[in-house]
């Protein structure tokens, strides 16, 4: 009997996972050239895959230093051989753009992917890609010199009214708890 219970729980297993691997290659079929289509423009217009351009040329420069530094006396045709190989590479990386076309597909319809496209082509959209980070970077310093505010005042309030009411008993924070962060106090 525990071996049939056994068995149908692998049947069961298999069953999903088939579903799953199935399901992902339906979908995938499912996905129109033009729906690929806008995917890529919506990937060009944000530069998702820029980031990527530096892949191969940074691999091809990894193993030529360190094929050097194990054979300087053919450093040579070290350069040339695996400078050679990478370009022979390079088409390769259409199946990258292809990848990240596929994940958009998946993720957005083609008039999401459109009006995507047509913002982050604009001049506004444009600028939120090359100062968006910035804006972040200075909100997040916002953020942590009010959070550092709001926990100090938070703390003294709570001290103090606490203090009313346990007196002696009550203990003191340890320094680190009440640490400001070089936070403006906050004038009631």
């Amino acid at each position: 009997m525990v071996k049939l219970a056994g068995l149908g729980k692998a049947a069961a297993a298999s069953i999903l996972i088939s579903g799953i691997v199935f399901g992902t290659a339906a979908r995938a079929q499912e996905i129109s050239e033009a729906h690929i289509a806008a995917a890529r423009q919506a990937i060009t217009s944000l530069g998702v895959t820029d980031r990527f351009d530096d892949i191969l040329p940074g691999l091809a420069e990894r193993l030529k230093a360190e094929l050097i530094q194990a054979s300087p006396n053919v450093q040579d045709a070290i350069t040339e051989t695996v400078d050679a190989k990478a370009l022979e590479l390079a088409p390769r990386r259409a199946d990258l753009e292809r990848e990240a076309a596929l994940t958009y597909a998946r993720a957005f319809t083609v008039e999401e992917l459109n009006a995507i496209s047509t913002f982050y082509s604009s001049e506004a959209g444009k600028k939120l890609l090359k100062d968006g980070p910035i804006a972040t970077r200075e909100l997040m310093k916002a953020a942590d010199i009010w959070a550092a505010g709001v926990n100090r005042d938070l703390n003294t309030s709570s001290m103090a009214e606490l203090q009313k009411v346990a007196g002696a008993d009550l203990k003191p924070l340890p320094a680190d708890q009440t640490n400001t962060g070089g936070a403006p106090a906050h004038k009631p």
